[in-house]
């Protein structure tokens, strides 16, 4: 079972020889147990935010819901070139917290009405800056007289980072498929689990203990839970960001 908001405050309290909060009594905490709460809500965005790509962070699975390369996708309209990565995001504090710009993905299979043979390519990121340079005023052009929209082959990020634009203009519609990553949020009630393995979290106790001990005014101790978290957090990047070979083997029999 994984850990929770309640299960991680009182084990840095009982570090710190305080008295453990109950599930009753969590919310009305008061002085060193409101601190320490905060600690560890602190230590825990210090560790989400560290990695915008953390795997538990994704928003699904891949493949969960089609083949598909990409874990979500916007469906485009004939005409319009910008589209909400997040389309019930209201504001910026609710959109996906990271989108991967190099793994973009156009299909019509799965687009009502669409049969064989599918229109399936990758996507190339532009820069708007380019865009805007090379094609925003040709194309602007085919809007306004001919609409001569097409097969989009570009993805460009908008200015506000809340949108993805297509170059060219759709024509018809499409599925536009991407990886994305949702925005990490506080820890709030008791019962609010962290997103990752209990084998982890001992890096969050050490960041925890680390901000206390700053406001016990305990800097050597602070130290030392400052060098347990770097090392912890090293490993955890290792084991869930660089799983992967970074080398190349030959095995083929060398003859002289």
């Amino acid at each position: 079972m994984v850990a929770n908001y309640l299960d991680i405050t009182n084990e840095v309290l009982r570090e710190m020889n305080e008295v453990p909060l109950t599930s009753a009594n969590f919310a009305d905490a008061l002085g060193i147990q409101q601190h320490v709460k905060d600690c560890v809500n602190r230590a825990y965005l210090d560790i989400v935010n560290e990695e915008p790509q953390w795997p538990f962070l994704a928003l699904d699975l891949s493949g969960s819901s089609n083949n598909m390369y990409g874990n979500t996708y916007v469906e485009t309209v004939a005409g319009t070139r910008w589209y909400t990565m997040k389309p019930a995001s209201s504001s910026l504090v609710e959109d996906y917290g990271y989108v991967d710009w190099d793994n973009f993905y156009i299909t019509t299979k799965d687009v009502a009405g669409e049969t064989t043979p599918y229109i399936m390519k990758n996507l190339t990121y532009s820069t708007t800056e380019d865009w805007k340079d090379f094609r925003r005023i040709s194309e602007n052009q085919d809007e306004a007289d001919t609409q001569n929209y097409g097969v989009p082959s570009i993805v460009i990020k908008s200015p506000d980072n809340r949108k993805i634009g297509l170059s060219p203009i759709p024509d018809k519609v499409y599925r536009v498929w991407f990886f994305a990553y949702k925005l990490p949020t506080e820890l709030s009630i008791y019962s609010d689990q962290i997103v990752f393995p209990n084998i982890y979290k001992p890096v969050l106790i050490a960041r925890a203990r680390y901000y206390v001990y700053q406001f016990k005014e305990n800097p050597q101790m602070s130290s030392f839970s400052l060098e347990d978290y770097k090392r912890g957090l090293k490993l955890m990047k290792l084991n869930l960001m660089n799983p992967t070979p970074d080398y190349i083997k030959d095995d083929r029999m060398r003859f002289v």
